[in-house]
């Protein structure tokens, strides 16, 4: 039963490697006011999910160590994207100015390093699943709206790389089910090893922290304008209280 939400989940999140479609078909204006907005959503969604879900859960299971577990995960996140941003400008530079004509390592290596973090989110969705499916849906939820405008830009740089339109999609899908082997070594280790979700579940919220606080609330604080800025603060209240809905009070 648990199974069958993991890999229902995991393979509606890498369906989400094609919103590219959609973007080929939307005004420049229009597709910056989606994403404006998926963006403060996202974050709101994400943070409620570790602070509301996943820690309070993992609290049950192993006490304050949950702490240790998530600054873990912060850190290893934090050493990922420094790895991913560090080679993602290295190649940017070298061959920004290069011909279209043929893909650039860089195209490769965006597909490479999005890979391991859909590896991850897969990772993150089983094993907030096993904490209890409430808490995967929810989980499952916040993934699915962070990787919308993830999967836009990861749909830019492909054909920005030198893919065509076609093979940017479907290397973009290609990579991202890496989740599905993600959430199947969680599952597969869950059945081996004791409590392998009461580190993998805070582990998950330092994730979840690193990648609002660090990626998305940054973005956030780039607008000057008072009244798009109120307009973020209704979508980033409203990922929280979406959230907090879902986990808190139907459950009660």
């Amino acid at each position: 039963m648990v199974l069958a939400y993991i890999l229902t989940s995991v393979i509606l999140v890498s369906l989400v490697s094609f919103v590219g479609i959609f973007a080929l078909h939307l005004r420049p204006k229009l597709l910056d006011k989606i994403l404006f907005a998926l963006v403060s959503f996202a974050a709101g969604a994400l943070l409620g999910a570790a602070f509301l879900d996943l820690l309070p859960e993992a609290l049950e299971q192993v006490g304050e160590r949950i702490f240790i577990y998530a600054l873990v995960g912060v850190v290893v996140f934090y050493m990922i994207e420094t790895f991913l941003y560090w080679y993602h400008c290295h190649y940017g530079h070298h061959h920004h100015h290069a011909a279209h004509h043929k893909v650039h390592p860089f195209a490769w290596l965006n597909l490479i390093g999005d890979g391991v973090h859909n590896f991850v989110d897969g990772m993150i969705i089983a094993a907030s699943y096993l904490a209890g499916i409430p808490i995967g849906i929810a989980t499952t939820v916040a993934v699915f709206l962070h990787e919308i405008p993830q999967e836009l830009g990861d749909f830019g740089v492909l054909v920005f790389g030198g893919l065509s339109r076609k093979k940017a999609l479907f290397f973009n899908f290609l990579s991202a089910l890496t989740s599905v082997l993600g959430a199947l070594v969680v599952y597969f280790f869950s059945t081996k090893m004791d409590n392998i979700s009461g580190f993998l579940v805070p582990f998950a919220a330092g994730g979840f922290i690193y990648i609002a606080s660090a990626d998305l609330l940054p973005e956030l604080h780039k607008e000057r304008n008072i009244n798009r800025a109120v307009v973020q603060l209704a979508f980033f209240l409203l990922g929280v209280a979406i959230i907090w809905l879902m986990t808190v009070v139907l459950p009660a």
